[in-house]
């Protein structure tokens, strides 16, 4: 359950987020070569809200439960990851959530910890929950690969396609209401496109025969990086809530 909030909890949030003169109420100045980022207000119009079918591949027989999941995962050797991980960062969560958050691929970080989204990039999540009036355990965390690719590089298509059965029993198990999909590689895996983030944003898409709706934002990382794409993500959230909200 989201948690309640108020306007001074969620403006030290998004303050957290690096977004720090952000407001619901009045729209931003942007330079004049940025797209214009719009309100909550605005988004509601200018937001795509379409539904695009996505068909997902049939999954490669896995366990049907979570604890057998799981297992399977653990002692997965299914593609050279499994050569160099300490350990699988299967995912962590409420099973039960709504929100799904999709990431990329475990870091060194979480590679040690066994769960995804740790250190900063899973700090910044953390704040772009609570902006939303979510918290952490509110939702389930998962990444397209179990096993950090060495030297944090990105996963491969074959590591990708290895792990893809996990990751759809995952999904078939929760159920979630929303997909959010965060970064490149979670997008393109997950809507089978090589279509860049950018692009991507904004729209409402539909994952497999269940047409789960799927949001796609930047992944933390990224906006460590580019602190300027911040108000995108924002914007992404606001869009995402309003869609599980049927609004």
């Amino acid at each position: 359950m989201g948690q309640v909030q108020t306007d001074q909890q969620r403006h030290q949030y998004l303050q957290a987020m690096g977004i720090q003169t952000w407001s619901l109420r009045q729209p931003q100045s942007r330079p004049a070569d940025e797209t214009l980022t719009p309100t909550d207000a605005d988004a509601r119009q200018t937001m795509q809200t379409e539904s695009i079918v996505v068909q997902a591949n049939e999954p490669s027989v896995v366990a049907t439960d979570w604890a057998g999941l799981k297992a399977e995962v653990s002692a997965c050797s299914r593609c050279e990851l499994c050569q160099q991980r300490s350990q699988t960062v299967f995912g962590t969560g409420n099973r039960q959530a709504d929100w799904l958050v999709i990431g990329e691929a475990p870091g060194t970080e979480e590679d040690v910890q066994g769960e995804p989204f740790m250190g900063p990039s899973g700090k910044l999540l953390n704040q772009m929950l609570l902006a939303v009036g979510l918290k952490r355990e509110d939702v389930y965390i998962a990444n397209i690969v179990k096993c950090r690719p060495a030297n944090d590089r990105d996963p491969r298509a074959a590591e990708a396609a290895a792990c893809e059965p996990y990751l759809k029993q995952q999904i078939a198990l929760i159920q979630p209401k929303l997909i959010f999909a965060m970064g490149r590689i979670a997008a393109q895996n997950l809507l089978q496109s090589d279509q860049k983030v950018g692009d991507m944003r904004g729209q409402k898409f539909a994952y497999g025969d269940s047409k789960t709706a799927l949001i796609v934002s930047y992944h933390p990382a990224y906006l460590l990086r580019m602190p300027s794409a911040k108000r995108k993500a924002w914007q992404d959230l606001l869009f995402a809530r309003r869609v599980i909200n049927n609004e």
